[in-house]
């Protein structure tokens, strides 16, 4: 069994043979990165701006606008692809040769579905941060409480001892 042997470090490594001696010597860590940047091909950007429907090229089924009540379009959107999902059942029995369409409406409501849940992610992302935070702050109180109770019960137990050694 043939094995190797590890490769060489980068070359690299040699701008900090210094460091244990002189942490500063060490090149600063890259900036970081904003704007577009390419990683494996694919292009990304450092916004966080989820792209609108139109922007993807994907018909929007709901209404635009900022006071949107998520739970009514996702219920409405949720009971559409029931639906659909019922008539491409109906076409695939009766006419096997036209279920693309339905197939392509009922990918067009996942998308959409897909886009609005999307959108409450930020929400969703504050929401829990909020949560744990209270989690966070019920803790350190319990624990607080915690220490209050047992330095009474040391004060009483130091109370207890001085007035057994004073009573010898």
């Amino acid at each position: 069994m043939a094995t190797a042997t590890y490769p060489p470090p980068p070359p690299y490594y040699k701008l900090y043979k210094d460091y244990t001696t002189n942490p500063s010597s060490a090149p600063e860590p890259p900036p970081p990165i904003d704007g577009t940047y390419v990683c494996f091909g694919g292009h990304y950007t450092t916004d966080d701006v989820l792209p609108s429907l139109e922007d993807q090229g994907v018909r929007q089924l709901y209404p635009k606008g900022p006071n949107l009540d998520f739970k009514k379009e996702l219920r409405s959107l949720n009971r559409e692809l029931q639906l659909h999902l019922l008539e491409l059942a109906d076409v695939l029995v009766e006419r096997p040769s036209q279920y693309a369409r339905r197939i392509e409406e009922i990918s067009l409501i996942f998308k959409n579905l897909h886009h609005l849940l999307n959108s409450l992610r930020p929400h969703q992302a504050r929401a829990t941060l909020i949560h744990v935070l209270e989690l966070q702050i019920q803790r350190r109180k319990e624990a607080v409480e915690d220490i209050k109770r047992r330095r009474e019960e040391v004060q009483m137990q130091l109370k207890e001892s001085l007035r057994i050694l004073d009573g010898c």
